[in-house]
């Protein structure tokens, strides 16, 4: 369910016609109202303890978390679907590589390997489809986004006692607070408004509620490789329901990419069962 909600993500943006800044700070707001009541509501008596250990690392994780809703939902809007997942379906290998020099986790040959196939997949699909297209905007945020999602899971990583939903919730409400001051106008269309609360609620914030309770229920590696299902159902919604056909090297590209992520990730499922993930946590 956490993935099929996150896949949802450019469907939104396209079906959304508000300026960015605006739906960024609407849906900022209806995520983080929903995510912060289903921690009411699933931590119950304990809601209050839990909120009274959040420390620095749980800031961190909320600015980095609504850097990387910005640069994602704006890389969406800003270029290719199918582009945008490509460079963040890297993740993991990007989260190792930091995980490695910052606290000194030594990514396994499994995960160089597959690093060094899906950097080579990134590649084909920028040189084929030209560093200097009309979406190179999008891409760049794409590669901003993967970087903020990749630096607060090794921070998750490293803190482990962060509370996951108080974090992704304040999260919402920074970047709402960010993009008010760059918003045109807070004015939107009814349409639009219902689809921004649902794009909030169902996609972000429902997403995030049945990654934290399923994710309690499987092996860390098996929610990592459920999880990774957002990379090719995402562009596979535009692809069927708004007619955007990847480009040859995305396609190719993408699926270099998608080799080595759930390559990866089954040869880590057949090692080891008791696990972290890997990082892919989607934020955007």
């Amino acid at each position: 369910m956490a993935p099929l909600a996150w896949s949802l993500s450019g469907l939104f943006t396209r079906a959304i016609s508000t300026d960015l800044m605006a739906l960024l700070f609407w849906r900022g707001l209806f995520s983080g109202t929903a995510v912060f009541v289903a921690f009411l509501v699933l931590e119950r008596g304990q809601a209050w303890n839990a909120l009274q250990k959040l420390r620095w690392p749980a800031l961190a994780v909320a600015v980095l978390s609504a850097a990387g809703m910005i640069t994602g939902i704006g890389s969406l809007r800003y270029g290719s679907v199918a582009d945008a997942m490509v460079i963040y379906a890297t993740v993991p290998f990007i989260t190792a590589g930091l995980a490695y020099v910052t606290i000194g986790e030594k990514p396994s040959r499994s995960t160089m390997i597959a690093s060094v196939v899906a950097l080579a997949g990134v590649l084909i699909m920028l040189v084929g489809s030209g560093f200097g297209g009309g979406t190179m905007f999008g891409k760049m945020l794409a590669f901003a986004m993967t970087c903020c999602m990749a630096s607060f899971s090794v921070l998750l990583r490293r803190n482990r006692d962060v509370p996951m939903l108080p974090a992704m919730a304040a999260s919402a409400y920074l970047a709402a607070f960010f993009c008010f001051w760059f918003a045109d106008s807070l004015n939107v269309s009814t349409q639009d408004i219902v689809l921004i609360g649902l794009f909030g609620v169902v996609q972000n914030a429902a997403g995030l509620v049945f990654y934290t309770l399923g994710s309690r229920l499987v092996p860390a590696a098996e929610a990592t490789l459920i999880a990774a299902l957002e990379v090719p159902l995402t562009p596979l919604w535009v692809w069927l329901f708004m007619a955007e056909v990847p480009k040859g090297p995305t396609l190719l590209g993408g699926a270099v990419v998608l080799v080595a992520l759930f390559g990866h990730i089954y040869n880590e499922l057949r090692g080891r069962t008791k696990s972290e993930p890997e990082g892919f946590v989607s934020g955007v």
